[in-house]
């Protein structure tokens, strides 16, 4: 359920929207109130004129909120977030009044949108929290390639894993971590489900997904997860062969070490 939007919201100041990606969930239980503008996404008025948008995959948005304000909601949801990241990914954009036929966005990057409804503001709060995740699961995959690079080099130029059994499987764990983090974190692809019941707000969410790019850095992200997973199930591999090959070697030992044995017992037993 969303809130309609009132009597003297189509002409409002322009204002700031930025999204704080907090954690790997938030908890939501016990956040809902009777005034709030929606259920899923929450999302609750602050003060007179702001909003918040929470997102259970770690997201917050804080529409319209001067620093104080946005501290404040923050702080009230620190408790709830699980998986806190030490690093918090953060996006932000400006909201201005269009009365044109069609919403746009400037080349400056100002969303110009016709009215502040709450209905226009959760879709700009959705793309902004899905922005956000994106570029912490980016900067997530890049560190696990920038770890993987130079193992991929020793191996391309010496033949061989670099370090020990121990060190490939850390960083099979970092590798396979980062693609559950990411791959289970935020369905980028799909639509909010406001839009069923706003079809003609279908335009504005096409345009702002275009202005962030998220179906194509979505796909380029599960490209490069794919890729660090067939890296995983390669250094898997590596890690059986050598065990493989060292259980064969001291095969191979033991054998060698029972002939000798039994041909030093039958030399002996002819020397008597």
């Amino acid at each position: 359920m969303v809130e309609t939007a009132t009597e003297g919201e189509a002409d409002f100041a322009p204002l700031t929207v930025r999204a704080v990606l907090l954690g790997e969930r938030i908890d939501t239980a016990g956040l809902e109130r009777r005034d709030a503008l929606s259920t899923m996404p929450l999302a609750f008025r602050v003060g007179e004129q702001g909003v918040a948008v929470v997102f259970r995959y770690g997201a917050v948005v804080l529409i319209g909120l001067d620093p104080l304000a946005e501290d404040e909601v923050l702080r009230g949801i620190a408790p709830r977030v699980i998986g806190p990241f030490p690093v918090r990914e953060e996006e932000a954009v400006r909201l201005a009044p269009w009365d044109g036929r069609e919403e746009r966005i400037d080349p400056d990057g100002v969303v110009c949108i016709a009215d502040r409804s709450p209905a226009r503001l959760l879709i700009v709060a959705d793309v902004l929290a899905k922005s956000a995740a994106l570029a912490h699961d980016e900067r997530q995959v890049s560190g696990v390639f920038d770890a993987l690079e130079p193992w991929s080099l020793h191996l391309a130029t010496r033949g061989q894993a670099p370090g020990g059994r121990r060190a490939m499987i850390r960083m099979i764990g970092s590798a396979l971590l980062v693609e559950h983090r990411v791959s289970g974190r935020v369905a980028v692809g799909e639509k909010p489900d406001l839009l069923w019941d706003r079809p003609d707000l279908e335009r504005l969410y096409a345009r702002l997904e275009t202005e962030y790019e998220l179906d194509e850095r979505a796909e380029v992200l599960n490209r490069k997860l794919g890729l660090i997973g067939q890296t995983a199930r390669l250094m898997t591999d590596l890690i059986d062969t050598e065990r493989s090959l060292r259980l064969e070697a001291a095969i191979v030992i033991l054998i060698v070490a029972e002939i000798a044995l039994t041909l030093f017992q039958i030399a002996r037993g002819w020397g008597h």
